[in-house]
């Protein structure tokens, strides 16, 4: 073997070993010491410590007593993140829309669609947006009300308690996680 063809096969294994092995454990390594429950996932547990969710990836909830997140083109699969980034004129958008605005009309007789926040019937760019505006958690109160029996003014409270801020007050909009809103709801019940 030549001289540069050593170099060549030494400088890749060195590169191999620093880049896929070394820097990789020493970041997990910090991130563990430094940020552990960030470090692994945002896990929230329930009272027998098993994991039922992320604070950072949205999931389905499927009965009505719940507060609903965003619309997931992807099922909230989590093994993979991102969705058609459809435009507004494009007709598959237009009628996913449509159905999402007829769900909401059968399942929130209750609030017009005039009142419907936007982000309730569009899907985030991940598909995996575990957040929805306030004016979103607002709008599905009456539904709540109806099925829980919850009185209003409790649900506002626990909405505006579970709203989270702009970032460093400047940055994004004011949000609602939903999983934690509606575990905060579980322990109203």
């Amino acid at each position: 073997m030549n001289r540069m063809a050593k170099t060549i096969i030494r400088s890749s294994f060195l590169l191999m070993i620093l880049v896929g092995f070394i820097y990789p454990f020493t970041v997990t390594g910090i991130a563990q010491v430094m940020l552990p429950e960030k470090a692994n996932g945002s896990l929230l547990y329930n009272e027998n410590n098993e994991a039922i969710g992320s604070s950072l990836i949205g999931q389905s909830f499927n009965s009505p007593s719940y507060f609903q997140g965003r619309v997931s083109s992807i099922d909230y699969d989590a093994m993979g993140s991102g969705s058609e980034n459809y435009g507004p004129s494009n007709q598959d958008m237009i009628q996913r829309a449509i159905k999402s605005v007829e769900t909401w009309n059968i399942e929130n007789p209750d609030v017009p669609v005039e009142e419907l926040p936007v982000d309730l019937i569009t899907n985030s760019a991940s598909g995996l947006d575990p957040h929805i505006s306030p004016n979103a958690a607002l709008a599905q109160v009456p539904r709540v009300i109806e099925e829980t029996g919850i009185k209003k003014e409790m649900l506002i409270q626990l909405i505006n308690e579970q709203t989270e801020s702009r970032e460093l007050g400047l940055f994004g909009e004011p949000r609602v996680n939903v999983l934690l809103l509606n575990l905060r709801l579980d322990e109203l019940k």
